[in-house]
């Protein structure tokens, strides 16, 4: 017996007057209400309806369980609609992680025009440079940064394209000379990007030549705003998004280096659990990523 339909038969039934109005209404044969109602009465073990071949009626225990079911099938129908306005309208709490760095130069100013655009809607953003669990940890969407994205059962979006920029500031390139093939950086200090998947191997390639170096340096660091602080401060090198540098090259306070060498790039995704059934929250967020970014890009 399938308890779910049985109940909303019996419902029916009871309505509508008669097994055969309630067939109607279901689109079922009178044989299968009938199935049902029994069904019922035997998982019950209580007659819910007195019927003959003229007339039908409830019971004294059918008029109790009528009225209690039909409240649980209107919380029901309650629930599926609930669901339904919030596949359809942005609304309730987006969880989002998002890389600290990325978010406070990509994102942050932009964020407040985001919730004035959907007033229902909640956002609890994370900012955390680590990969975390998003299942694990009930996050409905994450930003993640990588060169080659690890196999998932989830969905990953492209968002934008990071193309990497070595770079120094003036005054270190004072001191200690200006590199003018890659080899160069094996002599000089390197500053690293720890959570990087290369942060101990940069690699350069022009037409068919690539080089793989292995580098080092007096300070690695997990975040790409301090990593660039160094670098203004006149600490060492290093390989860092354009984006993250862009009013420091363009004011002269870092310089370009080796630019005639195509740098590696970062693929930033918006990564979620389901393509299926895809939230108004989550598409709307990833919306609002796809158009920002745009811009800046």
């Amino acid at each position: 017996m399938d308890r779910l339909t049985a109940l909303a038969v019996f419902r029916q039934v009871v309505e509508r007057g008669s097994f055969a109005a309630a067939a109607r209404h279901l689109k079922l044969s009178a044989a299968a209400v009938s199935k049902n109602i029994g069904e019922l009465e035997a998982h019950l073990a209580v007659r819910l309806l007195n019927r003959t071949t003229r007339s039908m009626s409830l019971t004294e225990a059918g008029q109790r369980y009528y009225e209690q079911v039909s409240r649980i099938l209107d919380d029901l129908q309650q629930a599926d609609s609930s669901l339904g306005e919030l596949q359809a309208t942005p609304s309730g709490t987006l969880r989002v992680s998002a890389p600290m760095s990325f978010s406070l130069v990509c994102l942050a100013d932009a964020i407040p025009r985001f919730l004035a655009r959907y007033p229902e809607l909640t956002l609890d953003l994370q900012l955390d440079d680590r990969r975390v669990d998003m299942i694990a940890e009930g996050f409905d969407l994450a930003v993640r940064g990588s060169d080659r994205l690890e196999d998932s059962s989830l969905v990953a979006r492209p968002l934008l394209t990071l193309r990497h920029v070595l770079c120094a500031a003036p005054q270190y390139l004072r001191r200690h000379g200006t590199p003018q093939v890659p080899e160069d950086l094996q002599a000089l200090e390197c500053v690293q990007f720890s959570l990087s998947g290369h942060a101990r191997e940069w690699v350069f390639q022009r037409g068919e030549q690539v080089r793989r170096l292995e580098v080092c340096g007096r300070y690695s660091v997990n975040s790409s705003l301090a990593l660039c602080a160094a670098l203004r401060a006149g600490h060492g090198i290093s390989l860092v998004p354009e984006i993250y540098v862009r009013d420091d090259l363009a004011q002269g306070r870092l310089q370009p280096l080796l630019e005639d060498w195509q740098m590696m790039q970062t693929q930033l995704y918006a990564i979620y659990p389901s393509r299926r059934q895809l939230q108004a929250k989550v598409r709307v967020f990833i919306d609002f990523l796809l158009e920002e970014l745009g811009q800046q890009a």
